[in-house]
């Protein structure tokens, strides 16, 4: 007499639940690979499921920016509208900005390093980021305070916003506040903030974290104008680390 079994094959699990597997393997393995075995783990990775989350930085800096550009929008194609999480690096075209805006609305975490991206791009970017939590556009040098202004008010959910130099970026540049105070200004719900070799002040400092008070984590490693009182931030802000800024005193 044999014994039904209830194991089903590959092949019949869900789609969901096999992209779920798949966003396991890397980026040339679901490309290539799976799309290979059978029709139905074509159609998973095909679909959306298999692309709410793209992080795509080895290919990024692998090879040249155009196929950088067509990779990042074939990918985000793929999501149908679902993307949630987007890490990118090197990215230059107004197209490539402006394709991600179209296909933002459910972004939660937005990460776009060494990207050539201007105050223009970011007012048309951040139209669309509404529910975004998490930003990083470290190494982004164009960006003046005006589209930091932008960013705070169209992303009102940002709690992590990662903005680091590098450290050339301060060389024979004057200190000034202008980015801190747009900060300050229009990001009040933040917990996170890495501003990593930047030429700020004390007094910029002070208005970030006055203004920012869900504030737990303030990166100012070479921000080698800031020079905090390490009792005073301590006694003052009781829940926030800072990390190696040039202080009075020990490190906090």
């Amino acid at each position: 007499m044999e014994v039904a079994s209830d194991i089903r094959g590959w092949d019949e699990l869900i789609p969901d639940t096999l992209a779920l597997i798949f966003t396991k393997l890397s980026l040339r393995e679901r490309l290539t690979m799976i799309p290979m075995v059978c029709k139905s783990w074509a159609s998973a990775v095909y679909g959306p499921y298999c692309w709410q989350e793209i992080e795509i930085t080895d290919w990024s800096t692998a090879y040249e920016h155009r196929k950088n550009e067509r990779m990042v929008q074939m990918l985000i194609a793929r999501s149908s509208g679902s993307l949630r999480k987007l890490i990118v690096s090197g990215l230059r075209t107004r197209k490539s900005f402006t394709f991600i805006a179209k296909n933002a609305g459910s972004l939660r975490d937005l990460r776009l390093p060494r990207c050539n991206m201007n105050d223009y791009a970011i007012t048309r970017l951040t139209r669309k980021l509404s529910m975004i939590s998490f930003l990083d556009l470290s190494y982004c040098v164009k960006i003046g305070s005006n589209a930091i202004k932008t960013i705070g008010k169209n992303c009102k959910q940002l709690e992590v916003f990662c903005w680091n130099m590098h450290p050339t970026y301060t060389w024979g540049k004057p200190f000034e506040d202008a980015k801190a105070y747009a900060i300050a200004s229009t990001m009040s719900k933040l917990k996170r903030l890495e501003i990593v070799y930047h030429l700020i002040t004390n007094e910029g400092v002070l208005k970030i974290i006055s203004s920012c008070p869900k504030l737990e984590c303030l990166d100012l490693r070479g921000c080698w104008g800031v020079k905090l009182d390490t009792m005073s931030v301590k006694q003052n802000f009781p829940k926030l680390m800072v990390l190696r800024p040039q202080v009075l005193g020990n490190y906090i």
